[in-house]
């Protein structure tokens, strides 16, 4: 796999470039800011795009605003956005636009290699994969809406561990469920959601999306 990283902190970016190398993944770029980020996209024509949030100049939103710009010219490219907090505007901002494959996860994440490297594979074949942390927060203020109200404590669990881009196979091991019964669940879930399948089946990345969608309502 072909990776961008644009990370500012030294430490972190030869990380997790030595990380993805012992992995045998190639780095094709490795960049401290934005400046030729946008550029480095089109020549190096990367397979995944890791981005912080905070970046020079100002430390608030580059990224982000980073990240969005290669959504606009490049919506089939996966990226990955890394964050020292759990800031649910900016992943709100990024989940709702159009485009490929994301994941947004917290720097900490970084430290569990094995996890991460999971992580980035499955971003790169196309699975939205949120940090738990987020997922936890954006539950905790979706309490009042109608939607979500119909669902039982079984199916939020089910619907945050999706929204987390865990397979059935995997939620059910983590809940000591069969994937039957995690199958019956989810149909359950985009039933009380009103989510229908899109043409490329990819009814996870819905799930994932109706979050940011319920939150902001």
């Amino acid at each position: 796999m072909r990776v961008l990283i644009c990370e500012d902190s030294v430490l972190l970016r030869e990380g997790i470039v030595r990380l993805l190398a012992d992995a045998g993944h190639e780095v094709v770029a490795a960049l401290a800011d934005t400046d030729r980020l946008d550029e480095s996209v089109i020549e190096t024509n990367p397979d995944l795009c890791i981005l912080d949030v905070r970046l020079p100049p100002t430390f608030t939103d580059e990224g982000i605003r980073a990240a969005l710009r290669i959504r606009a010219t490049t919506p089939d490219l996966p990226i990955l956005v890394l964050s020292q907090y759990v800031e649910e505007r900016y992943a709100s901002e990024l989940i709702a636009a159009q485009g490929g494959a994301l994941g947004y996860l917290l720097k900490d994440r970084v430290a569990d290699i094995t996890d991460f490297l999971e992580s980035v594979d499955r971003i790169a074949q196309g699975a939205t994969v949120l940090d738990p942390e987020v997922v936890a927060q954006l539950l905790s203020r979706q309490t009042k809406n109608s939607r979500m109200a119909q669902l039982t404590d079984r199916e939020r669990q089910v619907l945050s561990l999706l929204a987390e881009g865990k397979s059935n196979q995997a939620i059910a091991a983590v809940l000591f469920l069969s994937e039957a019964s995690i199958e019956k669940h989810i149909t359950a879930i985009f039933q009380k959601l009103g989510l229908e399948a899109d043409e490329h089946g990819n009814r996870r990345v819905l799930a994932a999306l109706a979050h940011i969608e319920i939150t902001g309502s």
